[in-house]
């Protein structure tokens, strides 16, 4: 996920989902964690490498498939059934459930969610969503660090998440499509990719 940085819209009062849509557009993107807003920051040119390798290579495989694999940004209505405070744009969230898609989002738990780490953005992934998820029931959740090239997966068991790391070679299982495996350098691949700066040439 790209850095984010909390700022509270006008109103102080705990939010919900209703007020969250009615926000009017700023130009920002924001999530909701237990009613608070959080302005996100736009990503950088690791991340969105990242991204893009990924919902390739998962969505290819779910083609024909009951689970799909959305990118951000999309409202993921965490706790939609259960209070409406918590409104999450993960960068891909894959359901296999399809009577939770609606056109404004997902309406409740995605089956495995997947977060991509930049400097400013590890706590939130790391401790605050990492807890919402946990505790939300989400079966899979990774968080991939472009920086150090790895992939931390964190499968629920018994309610808890148990971590896997993995890095720069080998290939990482998504346990909730049996049989299904990612390469490592598939999913980092260009990361380091040379470009223009300030409309220089290279």
């Amino acid at each position: 996920m790209a850095a984010l940085q909390e700022q509270r819209q006008p109103k102080q009062q705990k939010q919900t989902y209703t007020d969250y849509a009615s926000w009017k557009d700023d130009g920002n993107r924001y999530e909701l964690i237990d009613g608070v807003p959080h302005m996100m920051a736009a990503p950088n040119f690791s991340h969105q490498i990242v991204l893009s390798n990924l919902n390739i290579i998962i969505g290819s495989y779910l083609k024909g498939k009951n689970c799909i694999a959305v990118p951000s940004p999309l409202d993921v209505r965490l706790n939609y059934n259960d209070g409406d405070d918590t409104v999450v744009q993960p960068d891909i969230a894959i359901i296999c459930d399809k009577s939770k898609i609606a056109q404004e989002g997902i309406r409740g738990i995605p089956d495995m969610i997947v977060e991509i780490i930049s400097p400013g953005s590890a706590k939130m992934d790391r401790i605050i969503k990492y807890k919402k998820y946990e505790s939300a029931g989400v079966k899979e959740y990774w968080i991939v660090n472009p920086t150090d090239q790895t992939v931390e997966a964190h499968t629920l068991e018994k309610g808890i998440y148990r971590k896997n790391v993995y890095a720069k070679i080998g290939s990482v299982p998504i346990t909730i499509l049996d049989g299904f495996f990612v390469a490592i350098e598939d999913i980092f691949e260009n990361i380091h990719y040379s470009y223009p700066i300030e409309g220089g040439a290279t």
